[in-house]
């Protein structure tokens, strides 16, 4: 069977099967599930894997925030519940999801610690929520939290970095810390013995979206919430480029050659 790619998408109801209620044609849906095949220009959906877009927000702000926005709901307040008081680091703060986790811990009161890359990085980072903001080729991340914190640590790590900073992320626990290892882009973690987290008695966990999006209860919360704070201005998603799907070719090969920024949309 050809492989179609793409794993979220927003797109109009031109059709429901027979006895389906909670869908009519004409509506706005939006789904992120793996794999569904989102490059295309029409497709036959399950209804219970699609949720309703509010019309207060633009068919194209919701494509881009879906996948990145419930992973940011679920991480925030669900597989770790960051609330007021609490301190947090993020790793690729000025990415698309950790860019979304420190806007969101921000606004819940969170004392939210970035790391990035570069200065450039850093001002997005800054005007995206953080409060203090670690240019990792710069600094010492370990050196930096332990600063910042005054040798406490961190309530919970977000970890979508991988082998690069897993060890590191360990290190700026505090007793009983959470850390929450979301993704790989260094690659995969080396392993590790669980006699490693006694020490702190920490927890550590590899989640993914769609174990915390099994029903379509959770699904509808996570999106629900993730939409309720784009409308309220709790979250701001840029959409920098769109390319006509014809073109998804080249829109490939200016993300791999990072020619762009933000989030960038496909559109049939």
């Amino acid at each position: 069977m050809p492989f179609t790619p793409g794993t979220e998408a927003v797109g109009e109801v031109i059709a429901v099967g027979p006895g389906l209620t909670a869908r009519e044609v004409g509506d706005i849906v939006a789904y992120a599930d793996s794999p569904m095949g989102s490059y295309s220009e029409e497709q036959i959906l399950p209804a219970n894997k699609v949720v309703p877009v509010p019309s207060s927000i633009s068919p194209v702000i919701a494509a881009s925030v879906m996948l990145k926005g419930m992973t940011a709901q679920f991480l925030l307040r669900r597989c770790f519940k960051v609330e007021r008081g609490h301190t947090i680091l993020v790793h690729a703060a000025a990415g698309g999801v950790g860019s979304l986790l420190c806007q969101w811990a921000n606004a819940l009161g969170a004392t939210v610690i970035g790391t990035v890359s570069t200065k450039e990085k850093a001002t997005q980072a800054k005007d995206g929520g953080c409060h203090h903001v670690i240019i990792y080729k710069e600094e010492d991340v370990v050196a930096r939290v332990n600063e910042i914190t005054s040798s406490n640590g961190v309530d919970v790590v977000y970890d979508s970095v991988g082998k690069d900073t897993f060890q590191g992320s360990l290190a700026c626990l505090k007793l009983r810390g959470y850390m929450v290892s979301f993704g790989q882009s260094s690659g995969t973690p080396d392993p590790v013995p669980l006699s490693a987290l006694a020490p702190k008695s920490l927890f550590l966990t590899r989640p993914s979206l769609m174990q915390y999006t099994a029903t379509r209860d959770e699904l509808l919360e996570t999106a629900g919430e993730v939409f309720a704070n784009i409308s309220s201005g709790v979250l701001r998603v840029h959409v920098n480029h769109t390319y006509p799907l014809a073109q998804a070719a080249q829109a490939h090969a200016e993300l791999e050659s990072r020619k762009t920024s933000g989030s960038v949309v496909l559109i049939p």
